[in-house]
């Protein structure tokens, strides 16, 4: 991939029935629209930031845990067995998948799949079901520059008749199903069903700084009814809890991660609260209002929220954002710098509780200027993305289906 990339076009969930919402990213205005997954349903982009940007290796687990002087209680809480990695994986142990924190804007992290391993960067996107990588029989140049899976390098690879076809207004991914070993944050699935792509015309992944996509979302949004990764994870036994954490940096700081299995109380304040789902689809949940300084200036008499981890920003019905944007004196999305410490809380107020979001959260400073974070889109459901996430430490608990928020410590 070249070490210098002019982008970021952010997206949206287009909330409507039947949706499969899907995470990219585009460098070209043309692709900007409507792009339907397989129902014909899409994503909204939205240009919010243009400019060369370097890419940075992301700092280690153990550098960014000694920076906050924690890395000592680390090691002794999780002392390292240098046997361990050649010992089954056990599930009274939690499972920590370091995430790559790009611009505040993509997380992602490392998986490898087959044997011996073949590695690519993933995002962990809460909003889709599917996993895919890219494949040696693609020949598209989003695959040209992206780690390329080889079914022929792997002793485990298992080959399915299953095709996997998804469809964009500007373009499409088609490709595979198979079956492989597939190793995520050290937890180790011998049989698990993986997309291969064969083509992915356009520009809209090639400047991804990724290379494909693990959907944390529930089976019944899943594309050719594959099976999630984290579905086999629980079948199987493979964590101790049938849940998953998620930590997102923000301010391009490292640390960012997902924990399967488990919950680090030392990354919150307080206690959790929790969120029952409305539909086990999303990640989605019922809102009772948004308001400021107690005047309700959105979602009035309620609406639903889908919590999404692949998704940069706040998007929300055009009015209600209007409305927001209004209040904080940015309509046009441009917020005065010199403003921002005085701006209030926008708080989401969800299952008879509050939950405040600073101008710090929801204002994007980038190169001198300041933006809002909130995006209209034409969903009627809320996105509430990385920039809400950065704020709280998110528990994703399939056992209860619900979801747990608590202020970052």
């Amino acid at each position: 991939m070249a070490d210098n990339i002019s982008f970021v076009y952010f997206n949206s969930n287009l909330y409507r029935a039947g949706t499969v919402p899907y995470y990219a990213f585009s460098t070209d205005p043309n692709t900007l629209g409507l792009l339907s997954l397989v129902v014909h349903v899409g994503w909204d982009f939205q240009r919010v930031l243009l400019e060369s940007v370097p890419l940075k290796k992301g700092k280690t687990l153990r550098q960014c845990l000694k920076e906050h002087d924690l890395l000592e209680e680390f090691l002794k809480d999780h002392p390292y067995d240098p046997a361990s990695k050649y010992l089954p994986y056990s599930a009274n142990k939690f499972a920590s998948e370091p995430l790559i924190n790009y611009m505040d804007a993509a997380y992602y992290g490392t998986i490898s799949i087959g044997t011996p391993g073949q590695e690519f960067t993933v995002v962990f996107d809460t909003g889709s079901s599917n996993l895919w990588v890219p494949s040696v029989y693609c020949s598209s140049t989003a695959c040209s520059n992206h780690s390329r899976f080889n079914p022929a390098d792997s002793s485990t690879y298992h080959a399915t008749n299953q095709n996997l076809s998804i469809e964009y207004g500007s373009g499409s991914m088609t490709g595979f199903l198979a079956y492989d070993t597939v190793q995520v944050g050290g937890i180790v699935d011998t049989n698990q069903i993986f997309g291969l792509s064969v083509t992915e015309p356009g520009s809209v992944f090639y400047s991804a700084p990724f290379d494909g996509i693990l959907g944390l979302a529930f089976p019944s949004i899943s594309v050719s009814g594959a099976t999630p990764v984290f579905d086999n994870m629980m079948n199987k036994d493979l964590v101790p809890q049938d849940l998953f954490s998620v930590y997102l940096s923000s301010n391009d700081l490292s640390g960012s991660f997902v924990l399967f299995g488990s919950i680090d109380s030392s990354y919150y304040s307080g206690s959790l609260s929790w969120i029952p789902l409305s539909s086990e689809t999303y990640w989605q949940i019922a809102m009772d209002s948004i308001t400021i300084n107690g005047q309700t200036v959105a979602c009035s008499g309620g609406c639903q929220a889908i919590i999404d981890t692949g998704t940069s920003l706040l998007f929300g019905p055009s009015t209600g954002v209007s409305n927001i944007q209004s209040y904080i004196g940015g309509s046009d999305g441009s917020i005065s710098c010199s403003s921002v410490s005085s701006l209030p809380d926008i708080v989401f107020n969800i299952n008879g509780m509050e939950f405040p979001l600073p101008a710090s959260s929801y204002i994007l400073k980038q190169s001198g200027s300041c933006s809002s974070g909130f995006v209209s889109s034409a969903a009627d459901a809320w996105t509430l993305g990385d920039v809400f996430m950065h704020h709280y430490y998110i528990v994703f608990d399939r056992a209860n289906n619900q979801v747990g928020l608590a202020p970052l410590a």
